[in-house]
Protein backbone atom coordinates (compact mmCIF):
# COMPACT_ATOMS: atom_id res chain seq x y z
CA UNK A 1 0.00 0.00 0.00
CA UNK A 2 1.48 3.48 -1.29
CA UNK A 3 0.54 6.45 0.98
CA UNK A 4 1.66 10.01 0.91
CA UNK A 5 1.93 11.85 4.40
CA UNK A 6 2.13 15.78 4.27
CA UNK A 7 3.17 16.80 7.83
CA UNK A 8 5.18 20.37 8.19
CA UNK A 9 6.07 19.68 11.59
CA UNK A 10 9.58 17.83 10.93
CA UNK A 11 9.58 15.06 13.95
CA UNK A 12 5.79 14.22 13.80
CA UNK A 13 6.70 13.53 9.77
CA UNK A 14 10.02 11.39 10.78
CA UNK A 15 8.02 9.47 13.70
CA UNK A 16 4.54 9.15 11.53
CA UNK A 17 6.64 7.53 8.67
CA UNK A 18 8.93 5.12 10.87
CA UNK A 19 5.69 3.75 12.39
CA UNK A 20 4.34 3.18 8.77
CA UNK A 21 6.89 1.90 7.27
CA UNK A 22 7.13 -0.45 10.25
CA UNK A 23 3.32 -1.59 9.58
CA UNK A 24 4.52 -2.24 6.08
CA UNK A 25 3.57 0.99 4.06
CA UNK A 26 5.22 2.58 1.35
CA UNK A 27 5.40 6.00 2.73
CA UNK A 28 6.24 9.37 0.38
CA UNK A 29 6.88 11.80 3.22
CA UNK A 30 6.42 15.44 2.15
CA UNK A 31 6.89 18.48 4.48
CA UNK A 32 4.59 21.16 2.81
CA UNK A 33 1.27 21.33 0.65
CA UNK A 34 2.78 22.48 -2.75
CA UNK A 35 5.37 19.02 -2.61
CA UNK A 36 2.21 17.00 -1.68
CA UNK A 37 0.33 17.98 -4.57
CA UNK A 38 2.97 17.83 -7.03
CA UNK A 39 3.34 14.34 -5.45
CA UNK A 40 -0.69 13.54 -6.12
CA UNK A 41 -0.16 14.81 -9.71
CA UNK A 42 2.80 12.43 -10.42
CA UNK A 43 1.71 9.37 -8.65
CA UNK A 44 -0.85 7.18 -7.81
CA UNK A 45 -1.83 6.48 -4.09
CA UNK A 46 -3.97 4.17 -1.84
CA UNK A 47 -4.35 6.76 0.62
CA UNK A 48 -3.15 10.34 1.25
CA UNK A 49 -2.40 11.62 4.77
CA UNK A 50 -2.78 15.45 5.11
CA UNK A 51 -2.15 17.96 8.17
CA UNK A 52 -4.04 20.72 7.56
CA UNK A 53 -2.67 23.78 8.82
CA UNK A 54 0.89 23.28 6.06
CA UNK A 55 3.10 26.40 4.37
CA UNK A 56 2.79 27.32 0.84
CA UNK A 57 -0.52 25.00 0.35
CA UNK A 58 -2.29 24.44 3.11
CA UNK A 59 -4.19 20.49 3.18
CA UNK A 60 -7.55 22.00 2.74
CA UNK A 61 -6.25 23.50 -0.44
CA UNK A 62 -4.51 20.30 -1.39
CA UNK A 63 -7.40 17.96 -0.79
CA UNK A 64 -10.25 20.51 -2.99
CA UNK A 65 -8.03 19.94 -5.87
CA UNK A 66 -7.83 16.78 -5.84
CA UNK A 67 -11.64 16.09 -6.00
CA UNK A 68 -11.77 18.92 -8.38
CA UNK A 69 -9.86 16.78 -10.72
CA UNK A 70 -11.61 14.01 -10.01
CA UNK A 71 -9.09 12.15 -7.69
CA UNK A 72 -10.74 10.05 -5.42
CA UNK A 73 -7.90 8.87 -3.35
CA UNK A 74 -9.15 8.77 0.31
CA UNK A 75 -8.05 11.50 2.38
CA UNK A 76 -7.39 11.48 6.40
CA UNK A 77 -7.04 15.12 7.52
CA UNK A 78 -4.67 15.80 10.32
CA UNK A 79 -5.77 19.05 12.21
CA UNK A 80 -4.86 20.86 16.03
CA UNK A 81 -8.73 21.84 15.56
CA UNK A 82 -11.69 20.04 16.83
CA UNK A 83 -14.42 22.14 16.11
CA UNK A 84 -17.40 20.46 14.42
CA UNK A 85 -17.24 23.43 11.53
CA UNK A 86 -13.60 22.03 10.86
CA UNK A 87 -14.77 18.88 10.86
CA UNK A 88 -17.88 19.64 7.90
CA UNK A 89 -15.58 22.37 6.41
CA UNK A 90 -13.39 19.07 5.72
CA UNK A 91 -16.14 16.24 4.56
CA UNK A 92 -17.41 19.14 2.51
CA UNK A 93 -14.13 19.56 0.42
CA UNK A 94 -14.29 15.69 0.21
CA UNK A 95 -11.98 14.12 3.16
CA UNK A 96 -12.96 10.79 4.05
CA UNK A 97 -11.82 10.81 7.69
CA UNK A 98 -9.58 13.36 10.33
CA UNK A 99 -7.81 13.02 12.93
CA UNK A 100 -7.33 15.68 15.86
CA UNK A 101 -4.39 16.29 17.27
CA UNK A 102 -2.67 15.36 19.77
CA UNK A 103 -3.72 11.44 18.81
CA UNK A 104 -2.54 7.67 19.84
CA UNK A 105 -0.46 6.15 17.08
CA UNK A 106 -2.51 3.07 17.97
CA UNK A 107 -6.00 5.16 16.80
CA UNK A 108 -3.82 7.01 14.02
CA UNK A 109 -2.93 3.40 12.69
CA UNK A 110 -6.42 1.95 12.99
CA UNK A 111 -7.94 4.84 10.68
CA UNK A 112 -5.34 4.71 8.14
CA UNK A 113 -5.90 0.72 7.59
CA UNK A 114 -9.60 1.52 7.17
CA UNK A 115 -8.55 3.70 5.36
CA UNK A 116 -6.88 1.68 3.33
CA UNK A 117 -9.20 -1.07 2.96
CA UNK A 118 -10.04 -1.73 -1.01
CA UNK A 119 -13.92 -0.80 -1.82
CA UNK A 120 -14.28 -4.47 -2.81
CA UNK A 121 -14.11 -4.66 0.72
CA UNK A 122 -17.71 -3.64 0.94
CA UNK A 123 -19.32 -6.21 -0.64
CA UNK A 124 -22.40 -5.58 -3.29
CA UNK A 125 -20.75 -2.68 -5.34
CA UNK A 126 -24.46 -0.87 -6.15
CA UNK A 127 -26.70 -0.59 -3.92
CA UNK A 128 -30.64 1.19 -4.37
CA UNK A 129 -33.59 2.20 -2.45
CA UNK A 130 -36.35 3.65 -4.15
CA UNK A 131 -34.52 5.88 -7.05
CA UNK A 132 -31.27 6.26 -4.48
CA UNK A 133 -28.39 4.69 -5.92
CA UNK A 134 -25.27 4.11 -3.48
CA UNK A 135 -22.14 2.79 -5.46
CA UNK A 136 -18.87 0.93 -3.63
CA UNK A 137 -16.98 1.77 -6.67
CA UNK A 138 -17.21 5.25 -6.78
CA UNK A 139 -18.42 5.89 -3.43
CA UNK A 140 -21.05 8.12 -4.95
CA UNK A 141 -24.94 8.70 -3.78
CA UNK A 142 -26.70 9.50 -6.60
CA UNK A 143 -31.12 10.14 -7.10
CA UNK A 144 -31.32 13.22 -9.75
CA UNK A 145 -27.94 14.74 -8.79
CA UNK A 146 -24.70 13.07 -6.92
CA UNK A 147 -22.47 13.40 -4.16
CA UNK A 148 -19.23 11.36 -3.55
CA UNK A 149 -19.66 10.17 0.09
CA UNK A 150 -16.73 9.50 2.57
CA UNK A 151 -15.27 6.52 4.00
CA UNK A 152 -17.48 6.80 7.35
CA UNK A 153 -20.84 7.82 5.63
CA UNK A 154 -20.94 5.14 2.33
CA UNK A 155 -20.24 2.38 5.44
CA UNK A 156 -23.60 4.04 7.34
CA UNK A 157 -25.41 4.77 4.20
CA UNK A 158 -24.71 1.62 2.91
CA UNK A 159 -25.57 -0.47 6.52
CA UNK A 160 -29.18 1.91 6.35
CA UNK A 161 -29.85 0.55 2.89
CA UNK A 162 -29.25 -2.67 3.86
CA UNK A 163 -30.99 -2.53 6.55
CA UNK A 164 -34.05 -0.73 5.16
CA UNK A 165 -37.36 -1.02 6.96
CA UNK A 166 -35.52 -2.38 10.15
CA UNK A 167 -34.66 1.02 12.72
CA UNK A 168 -30.93 0.56 13.49
CA UNK A 169 -29.57 1.32 16.88
CA UNK A 170 -26.68 4.09 17.39
CA UNK A 171 -25.05 1.21 19.56
CA UNK A 172 -24.75 -1.16 16.80
CA UNK A 173 -23.81 1.49 14.49
CA UNK A 174 -21.26 2.24 16.85
CA UNK A 175 -20.24 -1.49 17.14
CA UNK A 176 -19.97 -2.44 13.17
CA UNK A 177 -18.55 1.19 11.77
CA UNK A 178 -16.76 2.71 14.35
CA UNK A 179 -15.87 -0.33 16.40
CA UNK A 180 -11.92 0.86 15.48
CA UNK A 181 -12.28 4.38 17.24
CA UNK A 182 -12.79 3.86 21.23
CA UNK A 183 -13.56 7.67 21.37
CA UNK A 184 -16.38 7.45 19.30
CA UNK A 185 -19.96 8.14 20.74
CA UNK A 186 -23.75 8.69 20.19
CA UNK A 187 -22.34 12.19 19.07
CA UNK A 188 -20.29 10.85 16.34
CA UNK A 189 -23.18 8.75 14.93
CA UNK A 190 -25.29 12.14 15.01
CA UNK A 191 -23.25 14.49 13.10
CA UNK A 192 -22.64 11.59 10.51
CA UNK A 193 -27.02 11.17 9.76
CA UNK A 194 -27.08 14.88 10.01
CA UNK A 195 -24.26 15.15 7.39
CA UNK A 196 -26.30 12.18 5.39
CA UNK A 197 -29.43 13.70 5.61
CA UNK A 198 -27.92 17.27 3.73
CA UNK A 199 -27.04 14.89 1.55
CA UNK A 200 -30.09 13.07 0.57
CA UNK A 201 -31.35 16.42 0.31
CA UNK A 202 -28.13 17.29 -2.18
CA UNK A 203 -28.92 14.67 -4.50
CA UNK A 204 -32.96 15.90 -4.36
CA UNK A 205 -33.82 12.42 -3.08
CA UNK A 206 -37.05 11.68 -1.38
CA UNK A 207 -35.57 9.15 0.94
CA UNK A 208 -35.29 10.32 5.05
CA UNK A 209 -33.46 9.15 7.61
CA UNK A 210 -36.18 9.54 10.37
CA UNK A 211 -34.83 9.23 13.95
CA UNK A 212 -33.35 10.87 17.50
CA UNK A 213 -29.47 11.69 18.63
CA UNK A 214 -28.82 8.27 20.88
CA UNK A 215 -31.46 6.45 19.28
CA UNK A 216 -32.20 4.11 16.12
CA UNK A 217 -32.14 5.39 12.85
CA UNK A 218 -34.06 3.83 9.69
CA UNK A 219 -34.35 5.00 6.25
CA UNK A 220 -37.71 5.94 4.36
CA UNK A 221 -39.32 6.78 1.52
CA UNK A 222 -41.03 10.47 2.09
CA UNK A 223 -41.69 13.54 0.23
CA UNK A 224 -38.61 15.38 2.29
CA UNK A 225 -35.11 13.92 3.14
CA UNK A 226 -35.04 16.35 6.32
Amino acid sequence: MKLLLAEDTADLNRALTAILTHEGYDVTPCLDGAQAWAHVLEDSYDAVILDIMMPKKDGMEVLRDMRAMHILTPVLMLTAKSEIDDRVAGLDAGADDYLTKPFAMKEFLARVRSLVRRKGDYGTSKLSFGTLRLSADTFELACENSVRLSTREFELMQELILSAGRPLETSWLLSHIWHSEPDADDETVWFYISYLRRKLVAVASTARIEGERGGAYLLKEGSSAL
